[in-house]
């Protein structure tokens, strides 16, 4: 496949995106960014070495990988605005969450293979996680290659496109959850007499090495929950007062209502 990729909108996605690649081994030459202002192409082009353009037609033309960056409501006005620059055999990658892969098929020529992702803020610092879903005309060569893009960015996992709207829910406004659990305990820190440079910094490093301890040791949060929580113990005190607060419960809806929205946003 032509490696040379196209990231059309280069906002905070498309940039870690772009960032990603560049980490997985993509020269800079063989990358274009397309922006809406000066400023932003400065940036790109100072911290990236890359090229940047306003024309997206023109972004497109010899580009084997072509990534969506644009906000979900701007996506069909791209799409219909590169069709004619889109080359044979090129893989078109989008990063809007809602539309189904239909929904780029139907606006681009026929046969073009989209494959649609669904990444995650961490993905800036690398740590992110991206599920993919292949559309109608995608092959494995193709999802290999949106791996490979992706694989600067974090983890990369595979999911079914009728999933994708759960997998926002979950890992897409994950990190939403996860600021605002730090957020609660900076403040019950606060709360309880610490000085709030403290209570933050116990927070993240907390949320962290309890992430860290999940991922390398490989057992059920449930399990890591048991070793923490001794009988008639402090912890089993705080558990029971967030279930009495229904935090669990709370969790499943927030879940159910993102997903529910992304189903809206597809229409």
């Amino acid at each position: 496949m032509n490696q040379r990729l196209a990231v059309l909108g280069a906002g905070n996605m498309g940039e870690a995106v772009l960032a990603g690649a560049l980490s997985a081994g993509w020269a800079p030459a063989d990358v274009v960014a397309t922006v809406r202002t000066e400023a932003k192409a400065q940036h790109l082009r100072e911290t990236y070495q890359v090229a940047t353009t306003s024309d997206n037609v023109a972004a497109v033309r010899g580009a084997g990988l072509v990534l969506v960056g644009v906000k979900p409501k701007d996506v069909g006005a791209l799409l219909d605005e590169i069709a004619r620059g889109i080359e044979p055999g090129a893989v078109v990658v989008t990063v809007a969450a809602g539309h189904p892969a239909a929904f780029y098929e139907q606006r681009l020529p026929a046969g073009t293979a989209v494959v649609r992702t669904v990444p995650n803020t961490p993905a800036a610092i690398g740590a992110g996680i991206t599920a993919i879903a292949p559309g109608a005309a995608a092959t494995e060569a193709d999802l290999q290659a949106v791996e490979h893009l992706f694989a600067g960015t974090g983890a990369v996992v595979r999911a079914a496109e009728k999933d994708l709207d759960a997998v926002s829910a979950i890992s897409g406004s994950g990190p939403a959850y996860v600021f605002y659990v730090a957020d609660a305990l900076a403040e019950a820190g606060v709360l309880l007499g610490l000085t709030r440079d403290v209570a933050r910094r116990l927070a993240v490093q907390t949320l962290l090495g309890a992430s860290r301890l999940m991922d390398e040791s490989g057992e059920h949060p449930v399990l890591l929950r048991e070793k923490v929580t001794s009988p008639g113990g402090t912890t089993a005190a705080a558990l029971r007062a967030l279930d009495d607060g229904g935090v669990r419960a709370s969790f499943l809806t927030a879940a159910t209502a993102a997903r529910d929205r992304a189903r809206e946003l597809g229409g």
